[in-house]
């Protein structure tokens, strides 16, 4: 299955294209432990990034957003596709190759508590990949961590703390820190304020955007609060049950979305206004299994305007209107 022709800006650079990513994971099952079944988490989707942009992959718990991610920064295997960051295939990297692109791309995770090793102060956690990567020595390493304490708005006088003496946001701006100490082009971030209260969360979001001017980076920005993901991103990609549903820049989805899903999900968004009376799509039933995903598109299960060729053909995701992709048979 190949990907479509996702066109792009002459004018901007792609720093990293994925095509057909596919990401199963097997079930076993019987004494020897053979493959049952399998869970399709990610399905043959296709996207790019451009340098120095925010790109927002959305969707439901379970959709594999967060699989997706964790398969481009090769925590997990990709079982097919690729991902071409400048040249190389980070899928099929090995060895000292690999080890450098850990140092290109880094992943700021969803839970600041489990995510920091509770036996190491600040400082050790920090410095780590400074020291894996050879990117200073001696003195200069507690300098550099000192910079980006400071750099995460916390004090310099924390670094010899262990990580069960900060509050949650103190604990992902430590996260940042430790990302960003390896000095990476592109961040993945993974649910990266979804852990955290409401106004550290705009806290957080801020100092991200300030890094990313900054430091010149390129964000994929995993998150499933659509409002979350409309401040901070540039273009932003909807998935459901492994798929890539609908892309496009933010102001085009938010203001004209075109799969039904996407609809459904921005009905949702609430406003802040008790006098507003807005009209929500509410879809009906549970997502299905990825185990057993429907045939033809895999939303007609829940979708309003489903019809009989929904369960039986697959939309193809393309180009319905300039820069806007859907996976749709009656999107215009």
């Amino acid at each position: 299955m190949s990907g479509p022709n996702l066109q792009k800006s002459k004018e901007r650079k792609v720093i990293l294209e994925v095509k057909d990513m596919v990401k199963y994971f097997p079930i076993r099952a019987g004494v020897f432990k053979r493959i049952v079944a399998w869970v399709q988490a990610v399905d043959h989707i296709n996207f790019h990034v451009f340098e120095g942009e925010t790109f927002g992959l959305v969707g439901e718990s379970g959709c594999g957003k967060t699989t997706a991610g964790m398969t481009l920064l090769r925590l997990h295997d990709a079982t097919g596709g690729s991902a071409d960051m400048e040249g190389k295939d980070i899928f099929k990297l090995k060895g000292s190759e690999l080890r450098a692109l850990r140092k290109e791309i880094q992943m700021i995770f969803q839970d600041p508590y489990s995510s920091l090793n509770p036996r190491m102060r600040v400082k050790n956690i920090i410095a780590e990949g400074i020291k894996t990567h050879k990117l200073a020595r001696g003195v200069e390493v507690e300098q550099r961590v000192e910079e980006l304490m400071q750099k995460v708005g916390l004090s310099v006088d924390h670094i010899y703390r262990f990580p069960h003496e900060f509050s949650g946001g103190q604990r992902q701006r430590i996260g940042i820190a430790r990302a960003l100490a390896v000095e990476p082009r592109v961040v993945v971030c993974d649910e990266a304020v979804s852990a955290l209260d409401v106004s550290i969360q705009a806290q957080v979001i801020n100092l991200l955007k300030n890094l990313q001017r900054d430091m010149g980076l390129t964000y994929v920005f995993i998150a499933h609060d659509l409002a979350v993901v409309k401040h901070i991103s540039d273009r932003i990609a909807v998935m459901y049950l492994g798929k890539i549903v609908e892309m496009t820049d933010k102001l085009s989805l938010f203001d004209n979305p075109m799969h039904p899903y996407t609809q459904a999900l921005i009905s949702a968004i609430p406003i802040p206004d008790p006098t507003h009376k807005k009209n929500r799509t509410i879809l009906q039933g549970d997502v299905p299994s990825p185990i057993n995903p429907p045939s033809g598109c895999r939303f007609h299960t829940r979708c309003p305007v489903a019809k009989d060729i929904c369960s039986k053909e697959e939309p193809v995701f393309e180009e319905k209107k300039s820069g806007h992709f859907v996976a749709c048979h009656f999107a215009k």
